[in-house]
């Protein structure tokens, strides 16, 4: 349902603080959800036209031209990210050394993977609950998440980002470990 006051869905939600990693939300992006033929060439060139840059075609892969960024998300559908809107998805931020850990708890995707490149983007489920993951930089993730679920995916980050509940993988100990 819209609303007539747009707050975000993280609004109040509680500071994390003494956490491993930074964690913040990004307000005020709106998306759109795109769907065409890739095969379409007119379709093809009306959304670049539209957007001033080619859709993805590459699965699972992202670009970005001034203050909008193209998420592949099907071979049929891409979000479309602006700045200064609002939307039904809240954005949770992951950066510092650590995250791709923290993400794991949630899910089970193998992060560690070199497929997990800046760029990517990958729908998963995350703590039980549809989410889609952007790989920003090698320390650095958004995580999208519908409104309704914004307070828990942040909670449920905020537990896993905890310092003592910190995950040190064994390639990643150091010899005195």
């Amino acid at each position: 349902m819209s609303e007539l006051f747009y707050e975000s869905p993280l609004a109040g939600a509680a500071a994390a603080e003494g956490l491993s990693v930074s964690l913040r939300e990004i307000p005020d992006r709106g998306m759109i959800d795109l769907r065409g033929l890739a095969s379409d060439r007119k379709f093809m060139a009306a959304a670049k036209e539209a957007l001033g840059i080619d859709l993805p075609r590459q699965p699972r892969t992202s670009v970005a031209g001034g203050d909008i960024k193209l998420l592949w998300l099907a071979i049929d559908q891409w979000l479309i990210l602006v700045v200064d809107v609002s939307d039904m998805r809240a954005v949770i931020r992951m950066e510092g050394e650590g995250c791709r850990e923290i993400i794991m708890k949630g899910t089970s995707l193998d992060l560690l993977s070199a497929e997990y490149a800046p760029g990517l983007v990958r729908r998963m489920r995350f703590a039980e609950i549809a989410a889609l993951l952007n790989v920003v930089e090698d320390d650095v993730f958004d995580i999208y998440v519908f409104r309704s679920y914004a307070h828990y995916a942040w909670d449920f980050l905020r537990a896993a980002a905890r310092e003592p509940a910190k995950v040190r993988l064994f390639g990643k100990q150091s010899a005195s470990a």
